[in-house]
């Protein structure tokens, strides 16, 4: 009994031990294993998770949007995906060349050397349309990748495309707005660790882990959509009418300083701004200096009276149209005798001008106008800002003094002419213009009395003259209200000395002619076969007065403006209240989202956004041919919900 306890206990022992030993083979195989693979496997494995979860990926958050002042969209991005290729990564070249090539268009040869390099990052191709990213997606190739790219898109075409300028594939600014204010605008651009969570979702992430806003600034500027069409469409139909070079004009409103409209002709789109020359893209109203010629007048007059050298009924001699000085002949369109300086201003005497120029003196004369800011930069946030050209006093000669009375032989921009007629309307005091309303400018100028408030009024009822008697402008005469203005027919410096035959065509009002509102300045360069402002501009700014005053409700007779679109566009006319940020009455307005099939990509996407949705775009063209949500589902509350309307 004893001996056959001792052996059942010596069989459990060994049992045990056994036991014990297939438990130690096994720890020791699972540690073993284990340290196998963090010494030898752990960065491989370690880079196999971090694919689910994390992605190194070169990416630039979304560049502001830039709006006008009713918060009206002028320029937004939408996303668009991009392929690029890790070479390192490629297991086929020729084959996955093969399949690239039949996917992108692009020849096989080209594709086989990019593919070919000892490179972590190439770009294949730029902002591709979605069909062809899901074929990308859809050939799941070993080093072949798609990553999100924004492309700027402007959805009014034409409508201040000098001014806004436009950005490259990179998404930097390359002219106008979008290149002064690039720091701003532009989306921050990283090489970094890009967070996913289970829905795919990007969690931007700086060094120490924190999430981080790629997202650029938006802007918000002066402009007025509804008065920049008017604006840009009655310039264009004054250059093409009378045949001229190009042209150029500002709308700025009195009390604020703020311009409301900039345009110029010929106008291009910036959303193809490739299809159009450089010489187009350039904004002629702030950057071409040119002479204004008798626009310039008024400041003559100012300066006159405010240092007493006359008086409104002083009396000069305008020598019968043509008169002789140092060898040089200055001649009048109209032959007059004595006139009063109230109607030299009134029937634009370049000789009476002249010789009140030469009883002010060049000091005098010089030091006002450049206390107007000729020879200076006006302040405005537009790249190339220009001075103009004023020589220095110590170089004019009589001559000089003579022909500048009369704006010969001095150089101005457009805006630096409005500038100055701000200074008037304020009645002597100068006042910054302001093209953005955020962010604010930190430079803002302190208001500065340049002359008196008796000399700007005896100014302006010189102007109303002009206007509303028998003076060069009457063609700028509104029913019910009165006008200042005045006309400007300014031959240009030839190339090879002196004046040819080539003619500056200008026109400047200030509505109502007491206590104005409003100022328009509008120049056409080369006009034929007529050349003079009264003739070729006051017209169409007429035009741009009349629409301005009935847009603002400041119109007697409360004439509506014909609505109109950017110049060059021939989409369906939109109504003035429907460029209003305030909501209208329209399809967007109830609780249900509108069918937007069939409608211009501009108008949907204006229903879009004065609901507080900025949709993504997907496909090429400019007709919307499917929308999400669907036509007739509500609104979604959330503002950041998903807006998609597919185009062609």
């Amino acid at each position: 009994m004893a001996k056959r306890k001792k052996e059942s206990l010596k069989a459990s022992r060994t049992k045990l031990l056994i036991v014990m030993v297939l438990f130690a083979l096994v720890w020791t195989g699972l540690l073993g294993r284990a340290a196998w693979l963090q010494l030898f496997k752990g960065a491989d494995l370690s880079r196999m998770v971090s694919r689910q979860h994390l992605a190194a990926e070169l990416e630039r958050g979304e560049r502001g949007s830039i709006y006008d002042r009713n918060g009206n969209l002028l320029a937004t991005s939408v996303e668009a995906s991009s392929v690029y290729i890790r070479p390192v990564k490629v297991k086929d070249v020729d084959g996955t060349a093969y399949k690239l090539s039949k996917i992108l268009g692009i020849s096989q040869a080209k594709l086989r050397k990019k593919l070919s390099r000892k490179s972590n990052f190439i770009w294949i191709k730029r902002q591709i349309n979605d069909r062809i990213a899901r074929k990308i997606e859809q050939a799941k190739l070993p080093g072949v990748y798609l990553t999100t790219e924004y492309v700027r898109l402007y959805p009014n075409n034409y409508l201040a495309g000098q001014l806004l300028g436009f950005s490259g594939i990179d998404g930097k600014g390359l002219e106008g707005l979008e290149k002064k204010f690039n720091d701003r605008l532009a989306g921050r651009k990283a090489q970094f660790v890009v967070q996913r969570d289970a829905s795919g979702r990007r969690l931007y992430l700086d060094a120490m882990g924190r999430e981080m806003d790629v997202r650029g600034k938006d802007i918000h500027l002066t402009i007025d959509s509804h008065l920049q069409s008017v604006t840009e469409n009655a310039l264009a139909d004054s250059v093409k009418k009378y045949n001229g070079k190009w042209g150029a004009a500002i709308v700025v409103e009195v009390t604020s300083g703020d311009v409301l409209a900039m345009a110029n002709y010929p106008s291009f789109n910036p959303n193809i701004f490739r299809t159009s020359s450089p010489n187009i893209w350039r904004n002629r109203a702030a950057l071409d200096v040119v002479e204004p010629g008798s626009t310039f007048k008024p400041f003559l007059m100012a300066a006159a009276l405010e240092h007493k050298v006359v008086t409104p009924e002083k009396l000069f001699d305008c020598e019968n149209g043509r008169w002789k000085i140092n060898g040089k002949y200055i001649k009048d369109t109209h032959k007059e005798g004595w006139l009063p300086v109230h109607k030299i201003l009134r029937y634009s005497s370049n000789i009476g001008s002249a010789k009140i120029g030469l009883e002010l003196g060049v000091q005098n004369y010089h030091k006002f106008i450049s206390e107007l800011g000729f020879g200076h930069k006006t302040g405005l946030p537009i790249p190339g800002d220009r001075k103009g050209l004023i020589r220095p006093a110590a170089k004019w000669n009589e001559i000089d003094l003579a022909a500048g009375s009369f704006g010969q032989g001095i150089g101005v921009t457009t805006v630096q002419m409005a500038k100055a007629y701000l200074a008037l309307a304020n009645k002597g005091v100068e006042k910054p213009l302001r093209l953005v309303q955020y962010p604010r400018s930190e430079q803002d100028e302190a208001p500065k009395r340049i002359f008196s408030a008796e000399v700007a009024e005896k100014v302006l009822s010189m102007m109303r003259e002009v206007v509303q008697d028998d003076g060069t402008g009457r063609k700028a005469r509104i029913s019910g209200t009165t006008v200042a203005g005045k006309t400007g027919t300014a031959q240009k410096a030839h190339s090879k000395g002196g004046y040819g035959t080539e003619y500056i065509a200008a026109f400047v009002a200030l509505v109502p002619g007491y206590n104005p509102d409003y100022i328009v300045y509008m120049m056409v360069d080369d006009p034929k076969p007529n050349h003079y402002g009264g003739t070729v501009v006051a017209p169409a700014v007429k035009k741009i007065m009349t629409d301005t005053l009935a847009y603002y409700g400041k119109l007697p007779e409360q004439r509506k403006p014909t609505p109109v679109m950017a110049a060059g566009e021939t989409l369906t006319a939109m109504p003035k209240k429907a460029l209003r940020a305030t909501p209208v009455k329209t399809a967007s307005s109830g609780d249900n989202v509108p069918d937007l099939k069939g409608m211009p990509i501009r108008r949907a996407i204006e229903i879009l956004v004065q609901k507080g949705f900025v949709p993504k775009l997907k496909g090429q063209g400019m007709t919307v041919t499917k929308q999400l949500p669907a036509a007739g589902d509500k609104w979604p509350e959330d503002k950041k919900a998903e807006m998609v309307l597919w185009v062609s």
